[in-house]
Protein backbone atom coordinates (compact mmCIF):
# COMPACT_ATOMS: atom_id res chain seq x y z
CA UNK A 1 0.00 0.00 0.00
CA UNK A 2 2.94 2.29 0.70
CA UNK A 3 3.90 1.98 -2.94
CA UNK A 4 0.95 2.48 -4.34
CA UNK A 5 0.18 5.75 -2.38
CA UNK A 6 3.71 6.83 -2.82
CA UNK A 7 3.56 6.03 -6.72
CA UNK A 8 0.05 7.80 -6.58
CA UNK A 9 1.64 11.28 -5.57
CA UNK A 10 5.20 10.78 -7.80
CA UNK A 11 2.00 10.83 -10.88
CA UNK A 12 0.31 13.56 -9.87
CA UNK A 13 3.18 15.73 -8.90
CA UNK A 14 4.80 14.94 -12.46
CA UNK A 15 1.46 15.55 -14.40
CA UNK A 16 1.29 18.83 -12.38
CA UNK A 17 4.67 20.18 -13.27
CA UNK A 18 4.32 19.01 -17.00
CA UNK A 19 1.16 21.11 -17.18
CA UNK A 20 2.31 24.27 -15.15
CA UNK A 21 5.62 23.77 -17.29
CA UNK A 22 3.44 24.07 -20.74
CA UNK A 23 1.19 26.93 -19.32
CA UNK A 24 4.16 28.91 -18.57
CA UNK A 25 5.88 28.21 -21.68
CA UNK A 26 3.15 28.98 -23.45
CA UNK A 27 1.58 32.26 -22.24
CA UNK A 28 4.10 33.14 -19.93
CA UNK A 29 3.80 34.59 -16.25
CA UNK A 30 5.11 36.92 -13.30
CA UNK A 31 6.27 35.87 -10.33
CA UNK A 32 7.06 38.09 -7.30
CA UNK A 33 7.92 41.51 -9.84
CA UNK A 34 10.33 38.83 -12.11
CA UNK A 35 8.75 38.35 -15.49
CA UNK A 36 8.95 34.52 -17.13
CA UNK A 37 8.50 34.70 -20.93
CA UNK A 38 7.27 32.83 -22.79
CA UNK A 39 8.65 30.47 -25.23
CA UNK A 40 7.61 33.15 -28.27
CA UNK A 41 9.06 35.87 -26.46
CA UNK A 42 12.31 33.66 -26.02
CA UNK A 43 12.98 31.77 -29.11
CA UNK A 44 14.66 33.83 -31.99
CA UNK A 45 12.52 33.64 -35.35
CA UNK A 46 14.20 34.27 -38.68
CA UNK A 47 13.52 36.40 -41.40
CA UNK A 48 10.55 33.83 -42.74
CA UNK A 49 8.87 34.62 -39.55
CA UNK A 50 9.29 37.86 -39.20
CA UNK A 51 10.27 39.44 -42.28
CA UNK A 52 13.84 41.55 -42.83
CA UNK A 53 16.56 41.22 -44.92
CA UNK A 54 19.31 38.24 -45.57
CA UNK A 55 22.73 39.88 -47.16
CA UNK A 56 25.43 37.60 -48.45
CA UNK A 57 28.68 39.19 -48.12
CA UNK A 58 31.45 37.29 -50.36
CA UNK A 59 35.51 38.71 -49.81
CA UNK A 60 36.90 39.77 -52.77
CA UNK A 61 40.44 38.16 -51.89
CA UNK A 62 40.67 34.44 -53.83
CA UNK A 63 42.96 33.08 -50.62
CA UNK A 64 41.57 33.80 -47.53
CA UNK A 65 42.54 32.14 -44.26
CA UNK A 66 40.00 30.97 -41.39
CA UNK A 67 41.08 33.01 -38.92
CA UNK A 68 40.83 36.24 -41.52
CA UNK A 69 37.62 35.31 -42.37
CA UNK A 70 36.46 34.49 -38.73
CA UNK A 71 38.23 38.22 -37.85
CA UNK A 72 35.74 39.75 -40.77
CA UNK A 73 32.92 38.29 -39.29
CA UNK A 74 33.31 39.80 -35.74
CA UNK A 75 34.25 43.21 -37.73
CA UNK A 76 30.83 43.14 -39.66
CA UNK A 77 28.97 41.46 -36.49
CA UNK A 78 30.19 44.95 -34.68
CA UNK A 79 29.20 46.95 -37.50
CA UNK A 80 25.55 45.31 -37.73
CA UNK A 81 25.50 46.05 -33.83
CA UNK A 82 26.26 49.38 -34.64
CA UNK A 83 23.11 49.39 -37.46
CA UNK A 84 20.84 48.92 -34.09
CA UNK A 85 19.08 45.86 -34.31
CA UNK A 86 18.53 43.11 -32.32
CA UNK A 87 18.38 39.64 -33.25
CA UNK A 88 21.31 39.78 -35.92
CA UNK A 89 22.89 36.18 -36.97
CA UNK A 90 25.82 36.53 -38.11
CA UNK A 91 27.75 33.41 -40.21
CA UNK A 92 29.94 31.90 -42.22
CA UNK A 93 29.48 30.16 -45.07
CA UNK A 94 32.07 28.15 -47.20
CA UNK A 95 35.69 29.74 -47.03
CA UNK A 96 34.72 33.08 -48.41
CA UNK A 97 31.18 34.30 -47.26
CA UNK A 98 29.35 35.97 -44.64
CA UNK A 99 25.67 36.20 -44.58
CA UNK A 100 24.07 38.57 -42.15
CA UNK A 101 20.34 37.84 -41.51
CA UNK A 102 18.99 41.25 -40.13
CA UNK A 103 14.98 41.07 -39.10
CA UNK A 104 12.93 44.26 -38.33
CA UNK A 105 15.04 46.06 -41.35
CA UNK A 106 13.77 46.51 -44.68
CA UNK A 107 16.58 49.41 -46.20
CA UNK A 108 18.55 46.68 -47.87
CA UNK A 109 20.85 49.18 -50.00
CA UNK A 110 21.47 51.06 -47.15
CA UNK A 111 22.58 47.98 -44.78
CA UNK A 112 24.77 47.06 -47.82
CA UNK A 113 26.65 50.33 -48.16
CA UNK A 114 27.10 50.03 -44.12
CA UNK A 115 28.75 46.58 -43.68
CA UNK A 116 30.99 46.79 -47.35
CA UNK A 117 33.05 49.42 -45.50
CA UNK A 118 36.57 48.21 -44.59
CA UNK A 119 36.35 49.83 -41.00
CA UNK A 120 38.88 52.24 -39.43
CA UNK A 121 40.62 50.75 -36.03
CA UNK A 122 42.00 53.63 -34.01
CA UNK A 123 43.60 54.19 -31.00
CA UNK A 124 42.87 57.59 -28.97
CA UNK A 125 44.63 59.25 -26.18
CA UNK A 126 42.25 61.03 -23.33
CA UNK A 127 42.75 64.14 -24.83
CA UNK A 128 40.55 62.14 -28.36
CA UNK A 129 43.92 62.08 -30.25
CA UNK A 130 44.84 59.45 -32.43
CA UNK A 131 47.55 57.58 -31.26
CA UNK A 132 47.55 54.73 -33.06
CA UNK A 133 45.73 52.88 -36.59
CA UNK A 134 44.81 49.36 -37.00
CA UNK A 135 47.69 49.35 -39.79
CA UNK A 136 50.20 49.66 -36.72
CA UNK A 137 49.14 46.13 -35.17
CA UNK A 138 50.89 43.01 -36.49
CA UNK A 139 48.81 40.43 -34.12
CA UNK A 140 45.95 40.70 -31.07
CA UNK A 141 45.71 37.29 -29.77
CA UNK A 142 43.89 36.49 -26.40
CA UNK A 143 46.37 35.15 -23.30
CA UNK A 144 45.84 34.46 -19.68
CA UNK A 145 48.10 36.38 -16.76
CA UNK A 146 49.52 34.91 -14.09
CA UNK A 147 46.04 34.79 -12.18
CA UNK A 148 44.71 33.05 -14.91
CA UNK A 149 42.42 35.82 -16.22
CA UNK A 150 41.43 36.59 -20.03
CA UNK A 151 43.92 39.47 -21.41
CA UNK A 152 44.82 40.44 -24.87
CA UNK A 153 48.20 40.51 -26.02
CA UNK A 154 49.18 42.92 -28.71
CA UNK A 155 52.26 43.32 -30.84
CA UNK A 156 53.34 46.60 -32.98
CA UNK A 157 54.81 47.40 -35.86
CA UNK A 158 58.37 49.51 -35.63
CA UNK A 159 56.50 52.76 -36.42
CA UNK A 160 53.48 51.85 -33.90
CA UNK A 161 56.64 50.71 -31.50
CA UNK A 162 57.47 53.96 -31.26
CA UNK A 163 54.05 55.64 -31.30
CA UNK A 164 53.00 53.65 -28.76
CA UNK A 165 55.64 54.13 -26.43
CA UNK A 166 55.35 58.23 -26.51
CA UNK A 167 51.67 57.47 -25.82
CA UNK A 168 52.02 55.58 -23.07
CA UNK A 169 55.39 57.30 -21.54
CA UNK A 170 52.95 60.35 -21.49
CA UNK A 171 49.59 59.49 -20.25
CA UNK A 172 50.56 56.65 -17.38
CA UNK A 173 47.57 56.30 -14.73
CA UNK A 174 45.15 57.46 -17.89
CA UNK A 175 43.09 55.44 -20.40
CA UNK A 176 43.93 54.77 -24.28
CA UNK A 177 41.04 54.05 -25.63
CA UNK A 178 40.43 51.62 -28.44
CA UNK A 179 37.42 51.84 -31.24
CA UNK A 180 36.03 50.87 -34.24
CA UNK A 181 34.93 53.39 -36.29
CA UNK A 182 33.21 55.45 -33.46
CA UNK A 183 32.36 52.01 -31.22
CA UNK A 184 34.62 52.09 -28.30
CA UNK A 185 36.09 48.73 -28.05
CA UNK A 186 37.96 48.85 -24.37
CA UNK A 187 39.53 51.64 -22.84
CA UNK A 188 42.51 49.91 -20.53
CA UNK A 189 44.26 52.35 -18.01
CA UNK A 190 48.04 52.57 -18.90
CA UNK A 191 50.03 51.27 -15.85
CA UNK A 192 53.17 52.24 -17.21
CA UNK A 193 55.74 53.16 -20.42
CA UNK A 194 55.20 50.30 -23.00
CA UNK A 195 58.30 50.32 -24.96
CA UNK A 196 59.19 47.29 -26.56
CA UNK A 197 56.15 47.22 -28.58
CA UNK A 198 54.27 44.23 -26.90
CA UNK A 199 51.57 45.71 -24.71
CA UNK A 200 48.46 43.67 -22.95
CA UNK A 201 45.06 44.67 -22.21
CA UNK A 202 43.82 43.62 -19.03
CA UNK A 203 40.09 43.83 -17.47
CA UNK A 204 38.34 41.58 -19.91
CA UNK A 205 35.06 40.17 -18.18
CA UNK A 206 35.18 36.74 -20.03
CA UNK A 207 37.60 34.72 -22.34
CA UNK A 208 34.92 35.17 -25.00
CA UNK A 209 34.79 39.04 -24.21
CA UNK A 210 38.76 39.22 -24.94
CA UNK A 211 38.69 37.02 -28.30
CA UNK A 212 36.21 39.25 -29.53
CA UNK A 213 38.01 42.29 -28.85
CA UNK A 214 41.29 40.58 -30.19
CA UNK A 215 39.52 39.70 -33.21
CA UNK A 216 38.21 43.10 -34.20
CA UNK A 217 41.29 44.46 -33.63
CA UNK A 218 42.95 41.79 -35.98
CA UNK A 219 40.29 42.62 -38.72
CA UNK A 220 41.13 46.37 -38.27
CA UNK A 221 44.67 45.55 -39.06
CA UNK A 222 44.09 43.40 -41.56
CA UNK A 223 40.38 44.65 -42.95
CA UNK A 224 39.50 42.61 -46.17
CA UNK A 225 37.06 44.13 -48.77
CA UNK A 226 33.69 42.45 -49.46
CA UNK A 227 30.87 42.97 -51.57
CA UNK A 228 27.30 41.80 -51.54
CA UNK A 229 26.97 38.34 -53.46
CA UNK A 230 23.07 38.31 -53.04
CA UNK A 231 20.66 40.74 -51.17
CA UNK A 232 17.10 38.99 -49.74
CA UNK A 233 13.98 40.87 -48.66
CA UNK A 234 11.22 39.77 -46.42
CA UNK A 235 8.41 41.53 -46.21
CA UNK A 236 6.84 41.83 -42.83
CA UNK A 237 3.41 41.06 -43.82
CA UNK A 238 4.41 37.83 -45.65
CA UNK A 239 6.60 37.01 -42.13
CA UNK A 240 3.94 37.92 -39.99
CA UNK A 241 1.56 35.65 -42.03
CA UNK A 242 4.12 32.39 -41.72
CA UNK A 243 4.56 32.49 -38.14
CA UNK A 244 1.09 32.06 -36.81
CA UNK A 245 0.54 29.76 -39.52
CA UNK A 246 3.20 27.37 -38.34
CA UNK A 247 2.23 27.22 -35.21
CA UNK A 248 -1.27 26.35 -36.50
CA UNK A 249 -0.22 23.23 -38.54
CA UNK A 250 1.80 22.33 -36.16
CA UNK A 251 -0.90 22.55 -33.30
CA UNK A 252 -3.34 20.80 -35.49
CA UNK A 253 -0.19 18.16 -36.30
CA UNK A 254 0.69 16.96 -32.44
CA UNK A 255 -3.13 17.21 -31.47
CA UNK A 256 -3.81 14.45 -34.55
CA UNK A 257 -0.77 12.66 -33.09
CA UNK A 258 -2.48 12.85 -29.28
CA UNK A 259 -5.59 11.61 -30.50
CA UNK A 260 -4.35 8.62 -32.34
CA UNK A 261 -1.96 7.29 -29.39
CA UNK A 262 -4.85 7.40 -26.88
CA UNK A 263 -7.13 5.42 -29.44
CA UNK A 264 -4.80 3.10 -30.69
CA UNK A 265 -2.92 2.45 -27.20
CA UNK A 266 -5.04 3.55 -24.70
CA UNK A 267 -3.84 4.18 -20.93
CA UNK A 268 0.15 3.76 -22.78
CA UNK A 269 -1.05 6.32 -25.03
CA UNK A 270 -2.01 8.58 -22.36
CA UNK A 271 1.37 8.27 -20.95
CA UNK A 272 2.92 8.43 -24.40
CA UNK A 273 1.49 11.67 -24.51
CA UNK A 274 2.10 13.69 -20.95
CA UNK A 275 6.03 12.66 -22.23
CA UNK A 276 5.46 13.94 -25.34
CA UNK A 277 4.06 17.23 -23.77
CA UNK A 278 7.42 17.40 -21.33
CA UNK A 279 9.63 16.49 -24.96
CA UNK A 280 8.27 19.51 -26.49
CA UNK A 281 8.88 21.41 -23.16
CA UNK A 282 12.72 20.31 -23.34
CA UNK A 283 12.93 21.12 -27.02
CA UNK A 284 11.50 24.68 -26.95
CA UNK A 285 13.77 25.08 -23.95
CA UNK A 286 17.15 23.86 -25.95
CA UNK A 287 15.88 26.05 -28.39
CA UNK A 288 15.86 29.38 -26.34
CA UNK A 289 19.42 28.47 -24.39
CA UNK A 290 21.28 27.26 -27.05
CA UNK A 291 20.13 30.79 -29.08
CA UNK A 292 18.51 28.31 -32.19
CA UNK A 293 17.01 30.67 -34.62
CA UNK A 294 13.44 29.27 -35.69
CA UNK A 295 12.81 29.29 -39.13
CA UNK A 296 10.20 27.70 -41.47
CA UNK A 297 12.37 24.49 -42.09
CA UNK A 298 13.67 24.39 -38.30
CA UNK A 299 9.86 24.13 -37.47
CA UNK A 300 9.03 21.17 -39.90
CA UNK A 301 12.48 19.48 -38.61
CA UNK A 302 10.91 20.27 -34.65
CA UNK A 303 8.08 18.19 -35.85
CA UNK A 304 9.76 15.60 -37.78
CA UNK A 305 11.15 14.69 -34.80
CA UNK A 306 7.82 14.79 -32.59
CA UNK A 307 6.97 12.48 -35.25
CA UNK A 308 10.10 10.49 -34.54
CA UNK A 309 9.43 10.48 -30.82
CA UNK A 310 6.02 8.90 -31.60
CA UNK A 311 7.61 6.03 -33.73
CA UNK A 312 9.85 5.10 -31.13
CA UNK A 313 7.01 5.03 -28.36
CA UNK A 314 4.79 2.74 -31.01
CA UNK A 315 7.95 0.64 -31.22
CA UNK A 316 7.90 0.06 -27.50
CA UNK A 317 4.07 -0.46 -27.14
CA UNK A 318 3.85 -2.98 -30.12
CA UNK A 319 6.81 -4.88 -28.16
CA UNK A 320 4.69 -4.67 -24.78
CA UNK A 321 1.69 -6.09 -26.84
CA UNK A 322 3.52 -9.13 -28.24
CA UNK A 323 4.63 -10.10 -25.04
CA UNK A 324 1.02 -10.02 -23.60
CA UNK A 325 -0.07 -11.90 -26.50
CA UNK A 326 2.16 -14.63 -25.27
CA UNK A 327 0.99 -14.81 -22.12
CA UNK A 328 3.35 -13.23 -20.39
CA UNK A 329 1.93 -10.77 -17.02
CA UNK A 330 1.92 -7.20 -17.73
CA UNK A 331 5.21 -5.75 -15.84
CA UNK A 332 7.18 -8.63 -17.46
CA UNK A 333 5.90 -7.80 -20.82
CA UNK A 334 6.47 -3.90 -20.27
CA UNK A 335 9.73 -4.74 -18.56
CA UNK A 336 10.57 -7.25 -21.70
CA UNK A 337 9.16 -4.55 -24.78
CA UNK A 338 11.28 -1.58 -23.19
CA UNK A 339 14.22 -3.87 -23.45
CA UNK A 340 13.35 -5.70 -26.95
CA UNK A 341 12.69 -2.15 -28.84
CA UNK A 342 16.07 -0.32 -27.15
CA UNK A 343 17.86 -1.63 -29.86
CA UNK A 344 15.72 -0.05 -32.75
CA UNK A 345 15.05 3.19 -31.32
CA UNK A 346 19.17 3.44 -30.89
CA UNK A 347 19.47 2.61 -34.46
CA UNK A 348 17.00 4.33 -36.29
CA UNK A 349 18.20 7.83 -34.23
CA UNK A 350 21.53 7.52 -34.58
CA UNK A 351 21.32 7.12 -38.21
CA UNK A 352 19.01 10.02 -38.06
CA UNK A 353 21.73 12.16 -35.70
CA UNK A 354 24.84 11.54 -38.27
CA UNK A 355 22.86 12.74 -41.26
CA UNK A 356 22.26 15.49 -39.23
CA UNK A 357 25.57 16.39 -38.57
CA UNK A 358 26.44 15.80 -42.08
CA UNK A 359 23.71 18.09 -43.17
CA UNK A 360 24.57 20.99 -40.36
CA UNK A 361 28.62 21.05 -41.51
CA UNK A 362 28.06 20.77 -44.97
CA UNK A 363 25.11 22.88 -45.62
CA UNK A 364 24.15 26.50 -45.21
CA UNK A 365 21.44 29.25 -43.79
CA UNK A 366 18.11 27.80 -43.28
CA UNK A 367 19.56 23.75 -44.19
CA UNK A 368 22.26 24.35 -40.97
CA UNK A 369 19.05 25.49 -39.21
CA UNK A 370 16.72 22.21 -39.92
CA UNK A 371 19.71 20.08 -39.29
CA UNK A 372 20.30 21.69 -35.66
CA UNK A 373 16.47 21.56 -34.60
CA UNK A 374 16.60 18.02 -36.10
CA UNK A 375 19.41 16.26 -33.89
CA UNK A 376 18.32 18.63 -30.60
CA UNK A 377 14.80 17.28 -31.17
CA UNK A 378 16.24 13.18 -31.63
CA UNK A 379 18.57 13.76 -28.66
CA UNK A 380 15.68 14.54 -26.56
CA UNK A 381 13.28 12.62 -28.28
CA UNK A 382 15.30 9.55 -27.09
CA UNK A 383 15.33 10.59 -23.59
CA UNK A 384 11.14 10.98 -23.42
CA UNK A 385 10.77 7.72 -25.15
CA UNK A 386 13.33 5.39 -23.11
CA UNK A 387 13.63 7.45 -19.58
CA UNK A 388 10.10 8.97 -18.79
CA UNK A 389 7.24 7.06 -21.05
CA UNK A 390 8.97 4.25 -19.19
CA UNK A 391 9.21 5.63 -15.84
CA UNK A 392 5.31 7.02 -16.18
CA UNK A 393 4.78 3.44 -17.37
CA UNK A 394 6.47 1.47 -13.90
CA UNK A 395 4.75 3.89 -11.81
CA UNK A 396 1.07 3.66 -13.39
CA UNK A 397 1.72 -0.05 -12.82
CA UNK A 398 2.28 0.95 -9.70
CA UNK A 399 -0.58 2.84 -9.02
CA UNK A 400 -2.55 -0.02 -10.07
CA UNK A 401 -4.38 1.35 -12.67
CA UNK A 402 -2.56 -0.56 -15.82
CA UNK A 403 -3.75 -4.28 -14.28
CA UNK A 404 -5.66 -5.90 -17.34
CA UNK A 405 -3.96 -5.96 -21.28
CA UNK A 406 -7.01 -4.60 -22.30
CA UNK A 407 -5.62 -0.95 -21.18
CA UNK A 408 -2.99 -1.80 -23.73
CA UNK A 409 -5.38 -3.00 -26.91
CA UNK A 410 -4.68 -6.87 -26.22
CA UNK A 411 -7.68 -9.25 -25.63
CA UNK A 412 -7.34 -12.52 -24.25
CA UNK A 413 -9.45 -15.04 -25.07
Amino acid sequence: MKTKARSNIIFIVTVVLIALFSFIGAKGVVIGGYRVKSFEQLITKGLDLQGGVSVLLEIIDKEVKPEELERTKELLNLRVNKIGVSETVVTTEGNRRIRIDIPGMYDSQGIVDALSKTGKLTFKDPEGKEVLTGSDITKAATQFNEYNQPVIGLEMSEEGRKKFADATTKFVGQKISIFMDEDLLTDPVVEGPITQGKAVITGNRSVEEAKRIAGIINAGALPLEVKAASVRTVGPQLGANAFPNAVKAGMIGVLVVFIFMIAYYRLPGLLADIALTLYIILVLLAFSYIGVTLTLPGIAGFLLTIGMAVDANVLIFERIKEELRTGKSIRSSVDSGFDRALSSILDSNITTIIAGVVLYFLGSGAVKGFALTLIIGIVLSMFTAIIVTKFLVHTALNMGIMSKPELFGVKRG
